[in-house]
């Protein structure tokens, strides 16, 4: 997680909802001081803490936060997750894009465990995707590790995916393959899409790093993992989610890749309540 920008997409966002003020906190809520808990309303796994304090931090209020559970652990229905004290309309102000960041990023590690458990086959990685909102990846990918999966490329700028169009208008996987090796640097992977066992057998001839095996079954995998020598890495994507996973047990490859894991996850549901609230 690059804290420093993960700070900057927090401000950004803390004046997107103030703008020039929290007129309701304001208005009603002096110099006094409360106390209050973020409590999950559902069974799920925690992620997205660090954004409690964050927020604080940056509306410049004088608060204390104690985090009840870890990035990562399990949490059930009625648990506290943390509790934070300080500045009323401190509290206030910044609870809603707290809850914003924690219940999405809750949700998408709540899905990335599903999947892991789903697949139940630890010599498969699975990894996200770039399907991801705008504006919210870092946080988005950080919550697939939470949950015990992995990130794919972060970017068009950290690794080379060859897919249907860039072949297509490259010339070939073999061609295409090579003008990008003359100049990339050689610290960067090529991974290559592949829909037929034509097109595997080119692309472990063209020298690609990784091959991927869009849209194949699970017995088409492992027909074609056999194509590939153990030096190259596969991987199979293209339409599985939690509801499938569980066939590509098994099946050879390296890496299962879904943009499942964040753009189907169900935000978990996490409240704030006050001390008074809580014991009314």
């Amino acid at each position: 997680m690059n804290t420093l920008l993960a700070k900057e997409k927090i401000k950004e966002f803390l004046n997107e909802d103030i703008g020039t003020g929290d007129l309701s906190a304001e208005l009603i809520f002096g110099g006094a001081r409360g106390k209050g808990a973020f409590i999950a309303k559902e069974d799920g796994i925690v992620c997205g803490t660090f954004v409690i304090d964050a927020v604080y931090s940056l509306l410049g209020g004088d608060h204390e936060v104690r985090l009840l559970k870890d990035e990562g652990s399990a949490v059930k229905k009625g648990e506290r997750i943390a509790e934070a004290e300080g500045d009323i309309k401190t509290l206030l102000s910044g609870e809603r894009l707290i809850l914003n960041l924690m219940q999405l990023m809750s949700g998408i590690a709540t899905s990335a465990h599903a999947l892991v458990t789903a697949l139940d086959d630890l010599s498969i990685k699975i990894t996200d995707t770039r399907k991801t909102h705008p504006g919210l990846r870092l946080f988005e990918k950080y919550a697939v590790t939470a949950g015990g999966c992995f990130n794919h490329r972060m970017g068009l700028y950290d690794g080379v995916m060859l897919k249907d169009n860039h072949i297509a208008f490259g010339g070939g996987i073999s061609r295409t393959v090579e003008s990008v090796r003359k100049k990339l640097g050689h610290t960067v992977k090529i991974e290559v899409e592949t829909e037929t066992r034509e097109q595997v057998a080119e692309a472990v001839k063209a020298g690609a790093d990784i091959i991927m095996f869009d849209n194949r079954t699970p017995d088409e995998i492992r027909e074609l993992v056999k194509l590939v020598p153990k030096h190259i890495i596969t991987e199979a994507s293209g339409g599985i989610s939690l509801e499938n996973i569980h066939t590509f047990k098994g099946c050879g490859v390296d890496i299962i890749s879904t943009g499942s894991v964040t753009n189907s996850a169900k935000p978990l549901d996490i409240s704030f309540l006050s001390e008074e609230a809580i014991k009314a």
